[in-house]
């Protein structure tokens, strides 16, 4: 669901642009707002352009203003089925997941109510810029959308489609919305029905492709490390060939009637949290009451001090709450969700959230309030506006909803909105009358909402120019070795160890990671649970700040703070800007040093872990990985740290914890005498150095340390193969599993990761290409490798998900295709693909500085250097097909592989 004001309203920095002259011929400039230029091809193409210097990255992201509400009955899910179908391919480009996947990019496409995206995040070049833009215009109006790929993707839909029927609130979802709404089509989900994605003629998916899939109907945004002028070149020499298509496109004119009544909606099927969703109707996204109303949605629903989670988490009747708010191009809903415990009562649930929403009536939302909700929301904003490619992604929903600049407007508009505007808001659209919820109650003389007509956007926006710019960042090269030329390292006082990567960054952004590291196999022994539950309670109070006072100050310094934990290791990683690091800082040492471990913030604590558990007792996913775990872990005891423990034994070991053993614990344990921290970003070296050695100087960890390990089995478990039953489940999954001994410095290391590579990750892996791509089996399947650094321990994996009557193929698909790497090997033109996709994308994640602080405190931790990281990709780049092929044989036997599986096979 998403998340307030998740459409992104970020503040964006101003850029020159380019004078008309300077265009390319058939490319019009239309305006510009905060760095982010519009032009306009001859052929109605619309383009964003938003440079970002010190990316080190570049995206293109295509977007159509087309999606589920313009299908027509038994056209249901057409619009995401034609997501998928474009990823198989145009004359020109044949294979484009596997072009994708050998240039290491990021990529993915989605559908939306009124908007279907496709974007990839690739190395900024002007090679990789030219090749993603080519390969757009090329699908735009070239791909096969042929039978035969229809044929084995509508298996791979109709399988994303059981996926989802698996969650009984992804369902209640979808069936309050189809209630809600009875003639618009924001009733029917994206995903579509069954009948119509398994009886779709392949004609019709062709004309509603040749109908919406147009330059008129298209919004490029490209965002990066681009140049502006070189970027139009290029647009114009892909995309003006194109013409401007003759047809016409409707407008969607459904009006949904006013609604006269509560509605309706009973769901019953196998789960395990009861759940209960109340949904208003709203006004359009545009429309100057939204923002409003969001706000009182989340006045009523925020984490901890939304009404709803006072009136029902903290007395124990509901385990979470939460809203989205539904910000569409039509009029859309409010929504508010509560659940609760397999135990817990509906009906109480259920009254008490409506009074407390109708108590606005009588007790009206507060200034406070309403601060407290425009403090977090523009602490996100801040957060998102330093990644261009959260940007340019988030501006096709704008697109969608009718103009990106919309993106501003709604930002300033919570700047100004006020407690009276919220409260206004919400006793007009939040009414009996206009809900849908699982009650009805007939009602003589109702309460009708008429929902506000559109606003004209165009006069709205009329000579709209939003903020002034804000600081660029440096071009920054990721290699392993630059980033190791640029890293300073420290040693402090008490053995806290400090590795700094200063940098220019867009709005002088800051990430940092602080690890401390704690306890030994032996001391630790029967407090997994307690270290776990410590870590978790960390940032829920301290001796001087209670949970809210730490959100509120972290919304105050735009920042973020997360700490989180297990046996042996407690992590916070921060997000924040040069000028408010050291108020973060102080408040992370605070968080990790003086906690009070509330009372009551533990009860709520382990009656949602508790919930949690509960609802996965009839998940297959969860079933089968369970039963995997604990069979390759079988040769440790309960209360050994690295123990499995059963769901009925994890919920006894929360509720035999309390607060005495959270303080005990913190105080025995937790210290910086093993402590590791990681920063990236714009800050001052000497004064981190500085805030780092007081801020953990002197915290001795009260017991020794040595690293927990997870050795090669001794003895090994035996191979089994094994199917768990959970009725009504309409997904399945398929794990497997082989234990090798093998450390990360062992000589087969670096072959065994890019076979494994090679055989199972990502778009253009083997198994993808055949059991998704060649029939149709799987929306998801993967195989892996992984060993670590501080024993023998390493595992080789494959899983895929499928229908129950599917995965005995997906089985057989994949142990024979493994048996077929370990007889024939791969090619060597294989080989070469996937050391340049693979370098890729291990580039593109050390792009990213939260990514790349916690790898310099990993590397920090095992005392090794980037040059590790070096002289691995220079491994693997001496690597034959032949080396790769040998190594597989030594240490993969097929006979060893356990499988456990789990679904309705009855």
């Amino acid at each position: 669901m998403r998340a307030f004001c998740s459409r992104a309203l970020l503040l964006l920095l101003v850029l020159p642009v380019l004078a008309k002259a300077q265009l390319p011929e058939g490319i019009d400039r239309i305006t510009s707002v905060e760095g982010i230029t519009e032009y306009r091809l001859d052929n109605g193409l619309q383009v964003l352009l938003f440079p970002d210097p010190s990316s080190a990255t570049v995206t293109v992201n295509m977007t159509y203003l087309v999606g589920s509400v313009d299908e027509s009955y038994g056209e249901t899910g057409m619009a995401h089925l034609l997501e998928h179908m474009l990823f198989k391919g145009t004359p020109s480009h044949p294979d484009p997941l596997k072009e994708l996947q050998d240039m290491g990019a990021r990529m993915n496409g989605s559908t939306s109510w009124e908007r279907t995206n496709y974007f990839e995040t690739l190395e900024a070049s002007d090679e990789n810029l030219e090749w993603a833009l080519e390969f757009e215009a090329d699908r735009m109006l070239n791909a096969y959308v042929a039978q035969e790929d229809l044929d084995s993707e509508m298996t791979v839909v109709r399988n994303e489609f059981e996926r989802g029927e698996n969650s009984p609130i992804n369902v209640l979802y979808e069936r309050v919305l189809s209630t809600a709404y009875i003639w618009h089509g924001y009733g029917n989900s994206p995903i579509g029905s069954r009948s119509d994605i398994e009886n779709v003629p392949i004609d019709r998916l062709r004309a509603f492709y040749r109908r919406h899939y147009q330059p008129d109907n298209a919004v490029l945004v490209v965002a990066g490390r681009i140049d502006e002028a070189r970027t139009l070149e290029l647009i114009a020499r892909h995309f003006g060939p194109i013409p401007r298509p003759e047809r016409e496109l409707v407008e969607n004119y459904t009006i949904e009637p006013v609604q006269d009544g509560e509605r309706i909606v009973s769901l019953r099927r196998a789960g395990d949290l009861p759940t209960v969703i109340a949904a208003y109707h709203a006004p359009d996204g545009a429309h100057e009451d939204f923002v409003p109303l969001q706000v009182a949605a989340q006045v009523l629903s925020d984490t901890p001090s939304g009404r709803l989670y006072r009136a029902l988490v903290e007395p124990g009747l509901a385990t979470q709450v939460g809203s989205d708010e539904m910000q569409q191009r039509d009029p859309g809903m409010v929504v508010f969700l509560a659940l609760m415990r397999p135990d817990g009562d509906v009906d109480r649930v259920r009254d008490v959230m409506l009074e407390t929403i109708d108590g606005l009536a009588t007790n009206p939302i507060t200034d406070e309030e309403v601060e407290r909700i425009r403090n977090q929301a523009l602490a996100g904003l801040e957060q998102l506006m330093n990644n261009s490619q959260a940007v340019s992604l988030q501006l096709s929903e704008w697109a969608a909803l009718g103009d990106w600049r919309l993106l501003f407007l709604d930002r300033d508009r919570i700047r100004t909105v006020t407690a009276v505007q919220a409260q206004a808001a919400a006793l007009h659209y939040f009414k009996p009358s206009n809900r849908t919820i699982g009650v009805f109650r007939p009602d003589a003389a109702p309460d009708r909402t008429a929902i506000p007509e559109r606003p004209d956007l165009t006069a709205l926006l009329e000579g709209y120019t939003g903020d002034e710019g804000r600081s660029l960042g440096e071009a920054f090269d990721p290699s392993p070795l630059n980033v190791e030329s640029r890293t300073v390292r420290r040693e402090l006082r008490g053995g806290i160890e400090l590795a700094m990567l200063a940098k220019e960054t867009r709005g002088d952004r800051v990430d940092a990671t602080i690890r401390l590291h704690f306890g030994d196999l032996e001391s630790l022994d029967g407090k997994g649970t307690v270290a776990s539950l410590m870590a978790s309670m960390l940032m829920r109070g301290t001796r001087s700040r209670s949970r809210q006072e730490i959100e509120d100050e972290l919304a105050r310094l735009t920042s973020s703070l997360s700490v989180g934990g297990s046996a042996g290791t407690v992590t916070a990683t921060i997000q924040s800007t040069r000028e408010n690091l050291p108020a973060v800082l102080d408040l992370a040492f605070e968080v990790l040093r003086e906690p009070a471990f509330p009372e009551e913030e533990l009860r709520t604590l382990k009656e949602n872990s508790i919930a949690s558990i509960e609802s996965q007792r009839s998940e297959p996913d969860a079933i089968a990985g369970l039963a995997l775990s604990r069979h390759l872990a079988q040769n440790y005891e309960r209360g050994d740290p690295r123990y499995v423990p059963t769901f009925d034994e994890s919920i006894e070991d929360l509720e035999a914890v309390d607060v005495a053993d959270l303080r005990e614990f913190h105080e025995d344990y937790l210290g910086a005498s093993n402590a590791h921290v990681a920063a990236v970003g714009d800050f001052d070296r000497d004064q981190l150095e500085a805030l780092v050695a007081a801020g953990l100087g002197g915290w001795e960890s009260g017991q020794r340390y040595e690293q927990i390990t997870r050795p090669y089995p001794d003895p090994v478990p035996p191979a089994v193969n094994r199917s768990f039953s959970t009725p009504d489940k309409e997904n399945a999954l398929f794990l497997a599993a082989l234990p090798i001994a093998m450390s990360d410095e062992h000589e087969d290391y670096a072959a065994l990761t890019l076979g494994s590579y090679i055989l199972g990750s990502g778009a253009g892996s083997r198994l993808f290409g055949r059991v998704r791509g060649e029939e149709g089996l799987s929306y998801g399947v993967a195989a892996g490798f992984s060993a670590p650094a501080s024993s023998d321990g390493a595992e080789f994996y494959a899983q895929a998900i499928a229908a129950p009557e599917n995965i005995p193929q997906v089985e057989a698909s994949i142990l024979d295709e493994i048996e077929t790497i370990l007889r024939d090997g791969y090619s060597d033109e294989e080989v070469e693909a996937a050391k340049r996709s693979w370098t890729q994308s291990r580039q593109v994640s050390r792009g990213q500085d939260g990514a790349l602080a916690g790898l310099l405190a990993t590397r920090l931790h095992y005392d090794r250097s980037l040059q590790w990281d070096a002289d691995l990709e220079a491994k693997v780049q001496a690597l034959s097909a032949r080396d790769i092929q040998d190594a597989m044989r030594r240490h993969i036997d097929l006979d060893a592989l356990t499988i456990m599986k789990g679904g309705d096979f009855e």
